[in-house]
């Protein structure tokens, strides 16, 4: 049955029940929009993955009906994909100047730069794509230049609030536009789709500005060099160390390459002020005294190639921790990182550095509404159905409750899992069915050529090691000429467990004989029949299943 001209789809191919590589489809008169295009940064099931990014079939499989691709900001888990899904999708690209700014870098260093057909648009701006009218309203986050999409469907608007907190003292002197937000409530919001990260937070979230004056402490007692690591993305808390710096006569160097790219960018664009001869570089600091420098770095979540850990780990090529230094670790950890953070400040005390850290100081305040800043934006909208979206699947039920709190009927929330898509028409809105989404790995320059199969693999391979059974056997008569030679990697130390391993020689000889006898030739099944032996014998003497690789060669 044709859909009627006036439904539009909702599909989230990321950002729910995860944390990362938010991207959401409407789709309406088989027109499309694409909002956002983030990545997801690998946990520690994943060994060896770089980025986990969307999976854009539906897109590629609809590739001529995307009119455009909007970016609420510029983080890595709302752009950080766009290098992935442009050369599947050919649509011009809508964001701020920062975000954009963000954008151009990064597809610069995918060789992509000027193939991107990239739109810069401003809060408060309107424009029609297709069938659709987005305005873009200014919210605060942890990054500047954050926009809210109200997108004006046949069938209402849709509210995309993004990433967002309801900063009332914000660093560049401009909350979020509470007028607009609630304007568009009193139109009639059809749809909220609303950030969940800190749904599980009760109360409000603290003003950027109380980091601000941690910072001028930290800076008025420190005796010796302080060093701050920082997001890089986050441009407000850059410009309040700027800030403190100046205040107290410090030279500030900056370290990593994240962080000198996105300074550069923000400092052109116009987004940092940077007092004159504040800068220095970085071989520069050995002839200041010690209480005239600050340093700001990447390495706020124990990144193993970061400036910061490899600072802590006296594995710097340039710069090393001394004794007196006093280190500010400018962030909280994003689920997962707990212990390369821990790793990191351990390190860094036992250098002889004082560590300033979230979890004993007001060093760090989260991007993210709180409890409290979600019932208003609820309240403000006032939708007739609600989405929660950038969150795990706790959150997003945490969420829904808060929504049911503010009157939302639980009927009219919505709680998606990828894929799902949410048709909305004069009837109402409801999940229908579900198209193809997940994630795709990307390993290197391969994207998507590493599967579950392959993660299996490496998990067993860092887990329990491997085992390889070499043999040679006769062409002709299939007897053995040479082996079994058995190689050990990650599974014992071959010196030391000599006897295993001659017992293992001996069950692969055995189990070959009686191949000979019952005159198997085919290698699959002498393969097999190595593989089982050989695993039943390593797991009665060890409890490990190693991967057993038998090889076979002729002559």
């Amino acid at each position: 049955m044709p859909k009627k001209s006036n439904t539009v789809s909702v599909i989230p191919l990321g950002g729910v029940g995860e944390i990362g590589k938010n991207s959401t489809v409407v789709e309406c008169n088989g027109e499309i929009l694409v909002v956002d295009a983030g990545v997801m940064f690998p946990g520690e099931d994943m060994p060896g993955i770089d980025l986990v990014i969307p999976d854009f079939t539906y897109l590629e499989e609809n590739k001529e009906k995307v009119r455009g691709i909007l970016l609420t900001h510029g983080h890595e888990d709302h752009i950080g994909a766009l290098p992935y899904l442009l050369p599947i999708v050919d649509a011009p690209v809508y964001g701020t100047r920062l975000t954009l700014g963000l954008v151009e870098a990064r597809l610069k260093e995918h060789g992509l730069n000027g193939k991107a057909r990239l739109q810069c648009v401003r809060a408060g701006q309107r424009l029609r794509i297709g069938p659709f009218e987005v305005e873009f309203i200014h919210v605060n986050h942890s990054i500047a230049d954050v926009v809210a999409l109200a997108i004006h469907t046949p069938a209402g608007i849709i509210l995309f609030a993004s990433d967002f907190k309801f900063d009332q003292t914000p660093i560049d002197g401009r909350p979020t536009d509470f007028h607009k937000l609630a304007e568009l409530g009193d139109k009639g919001v059809t749809l909220l789709l609303s950030d969940s990260t800190n749904a599980e937070r009760p109360g409000y979230t603290l003003s950027e500005k109380v980091v601000g004056e941690t910072f001028k402490d930290v800076f008025r007692q420190a005796k010796g060099r302080i060093l701050v690591s920082t997001f890089a993305s986050n441009i407000h808390r850059i410009q309040q160390i700027f800030d403190a710096a100046y205040e107290h006569h410090r030279k500030v160097c900056v370290i990593g390459r994240s962080m000198v790219n996105v300074v550069s960018i923000a400092s052109e664009l116009g987004y940092l002020r940077i007092p004159e001869n504040l800068l220095v570089e970085l071989e520069e600091l050995d002839r200041l005294p010690k209480e005239q420098v600050a340093v700001i770095t990447t390495g706020s979540q124990g990144e193993p190639m970061s400036a910061l850990t490899r600072m802590a780990m006296a594995e710097h090529r340039d710069i090393g921790i001394i004794p007196g230094d006093t280190v500010v670790i400018s962030s909280s950890p994003i689920p997962g990182n707990e212990k390369l953070i821990g790793r990191t400040i351990n390190h860094l005390f036992k250098q002889g550095a004082e560590v300033i850290y979230h979890a004993v100081s007001g060093v760090h305040v989260s991007g993210h509404a709180s409890q409290e800043e979600l019932k208003l934006m609820l309240n403000l909208c006032r939708p007739k159905y609600f989405v929660p979206v950038h969150g795990e699947y706790r959150m997003l039920v945490k969420h829904a409750r808060l929504a049911e709190m503010v009157g939302i009927p639980s009927d009219s929330i919505l709680i998606c899992e990828l894929g799902d898509v949410i048709e909305i028409d004069e009837t109402g809105a409801s999940k229908t069915r579900k198209v193809t989404a997940g994630q795709v790995l990307v390993d290197g320059l391969g994207v998507g050529d590493v599967g579950n199969i392959v993660l299996r693999d490496r998990r067993v391979l860092a887990q329990d090691g491997i085992l390889i059974v070499v043999l040679t056997i006769d062409k002709v008569t299939a007897e053995i000429v040479a082996g079994p030679d058995i190689v050990s990697r990650g599974f014992v130390y071959m010196r030391e467990s000599e006897e295993l391993i001659e017992e293992a020689r001996e069950k692969v000889k055995m189990a070959l004989n009686e191949c000979e006898l019952q005159q198997v030739t085919e290698w699959g099944i002498i393969k097999d029949r190595t593989r089982e032996v050989l695993s039943r014998f390593l797991y009665e003497k060890t409890k490990r299943r190693p991967m057993i690789l038998p090889i076979i060669m002729e002559v």
